[in-house]
């Protein structure tokens, strides 16, 4: 019996716990995947590791909105995380004096697990934290999960265990609403691991899980080098990081700046919309790179622009299509389980209207914090739909841009200055809206070098999500299984 189609199904009065009354709590097939389990496996809970002292659990702090901006150093919050890694860019950064406030209290080292507590479809995300992710601090939605005891289990094993399908099923059961968020509380204690009984596979699991991991981080290292070299702060992709700009966090306000009445444009009066540091940044750029907005690339019909669609809250769970979400954008890819997905029937309902292609770029229009957000999709990311809250970009004349040089100009750090003084409010939601056709792109005159960027572009983003499908499939090989059935894509209604 598919999950999607449940009638229902009876349960005694004496199997309900803790006057947990919701259906899903119980979900039947839950039980039924793990009695099928144990001739391969033991199944341990998690509350049994932790009270044996083999996993210690901790939260992270709330630092208060005040300390947003004040510094470079990471707070990670809950859309931070995905994919087992933790985004180059979170968007939040605070000030050493805050980091050293908290840094002990936290104690985050490599080799520790944060797991997302906290946040609807989030919830579940977990990720392990290299020597490239010490220097962070994060928020109270987050658990820190830490082995302490590698004979019973290691690091990379309880990753493993933690993304399998049958823990994110159990997941998925025992979140619940508290206040306007949802949370699985303590309920994680309640979680049944499915350790493979087979002490080989299981070092197996934990090497590929390392290797996943440690090719990531160093690809996302390289990663993070492409924009600054695309603008020219560094000569190289091998070239150390360049130290924050102290300048950039205005810590107690700015003293503002005059701009002419005629300077005013479109009747916006907001001043960060004309942020001086961009102009700034742009016309020092002019000797070496061609500035020319995304407007005129689209009249010189080397860009088209569209967006996506709402398939609308009932269709979500419907089926196993991906239906991509602007939350669903991290670190130039997509995420290995986006939130939400669809049936087949409404995917050949959208699929020649959305016309989803390789090397399509995907740019977040709305959402606060995600707008300018961007990704490119490669071979196996087209079969998907995606919302009315990113654009699709097409490259239509690749001879005069090649799409990764693209990804790299959009992630440039004056690029992304500009689309955040060039968002705005509408009703409740933050949004770029049509403004980013104004957004002026600092291509590299010399071809030597843009060629060189995109080539580097595309070699790391390739095989990035070739390592990102390598984690799905550990994922599914911790179970024994290959390959998802359409009945573990769906959710209990």
């Amino acid at each position: 019996m598919k999950v999607c189609n449940h009638l229902g199904f009876r349960l005694k009065s004496s199997a309900v716990r803790g006057s947990v009354l919701i259906p899903k709590y119980y979900n039947p097939e839950i039980k039924n995947h793990l009695n099928n389990l144990r001739h391969t496996h033991q199944l341990v809970h998690f509350e049994e590791l932790i009270q044996q002292g083999y996993i210690q659990t901790a939260t992270g702090n709330e630092i208060g909105k005040m300390a947003y901006g004040t510094g470079a150093i990471p707070f990670i919050r809950t859309s931070d995380i995905s994919n087992w890694e933790i985004k180059t860019d979170p968007k939040q950064g605070v000030s050493e004096a805050i980091y050293e406030q908290y840094a002990s209290k936290q104690d985050l080292q490599p080799g520790d697990l944060l797991f997302v507590r906290d946040g609807t479809y989030l919830i579940g995300a977990t990720c392990l934290v290299t020597a490239a992710d010490a220097k962070i601090l994060y928020q109270s939605h987050i658990l820190k999960f830490r082995v302490v005891a590698d004979e019973a289990i290691s690091a990379p094993l309880l990753l493993a265990l933690l993304s399998s399908p049958i823990v994110r099923k159990q997941i998925r059961a025992k979140q619940f609403t508290a206040d306007i968020i949802d949370t699985i509380g303590n309920r994680y204690y309640e979680l049944i691991l499915p350790f493979p009984l087979n002490s080989e596979f299981r070092q197996k699991i934990e090497k590929a899980v390392l290797d996943v991991v440690n090719n990531r981080m160093g690809l996302r290292e390289r990663l993070r080098r492409i924009p600054l070299w695309t603008q020219g702060l560094i000569q190289n992709i091998s070239a150390d990081l360049p130290e924050p700009d102290s300048d950039q966090f205005e810590l107690s306000g700015n003293y503002g700046f005059i701009i002419r009445d005629g300077e005013v444009r479109y009747n916006i009066f907001i001043p960060r919309y004309y942020d001086p540091v961009v102009e700034e940044e742009l016309r020092g750029l002019s000797n070496s790179h061609e500035l020319i907005s995304i407007s005129d690339l689209v009249k010189k019909d080397v860009l088209a622009f569209d967006t996506g669609i709402e398939v609308g809250k009932m269709a979500y769970g419907t089926g196993s299509v991906p239906f991509i979400r602007t939350s669903d954008i991290s670190n130039w890819e997509l995420k290995v389980d986006p939130k939400q997905s669809v049936s087949e029937d409404i995917y050949d309902q959208f699929k020649e209207k959305l016309d989803v292609r390789v090397e399509d770029l995907f740019v977040v229009r709305d959402g606060t914090y995600l707008v300018g957000t961007s990704c490119i999709l490669t071979e196996h990311d087209t079969r998907i739909l995606y919302c009315g809250g990113l654009y699709k970009v097409r490259v239509k004349k690749k001879d005069q841009l090649d799409p990764y040089l693209l990804l790299a100009l959009l992630n440039c750090p004056v690029v992304k200055r500009e689309m955040r003084a060039k968002q705005f409010t509408r009703d409740v939601i933050d949004t770029l809206g049509k403004r980013i056709f104004e957004v002026v792109l600092p291509i590299p005159k010399d071809n030597k070098v843009r060629v060189q960027i995109a080539r580097e572009a595309r070699e790391i983003v390739l095989a990035r999500v070739s390592l990102r499908n390598k984690a799905k499939q550990i994922s599914l090989e911790v179970e024994g299984i290959t390959e998802l059935g359409e009945e573990d894509n769906y959710e209990l209604a």
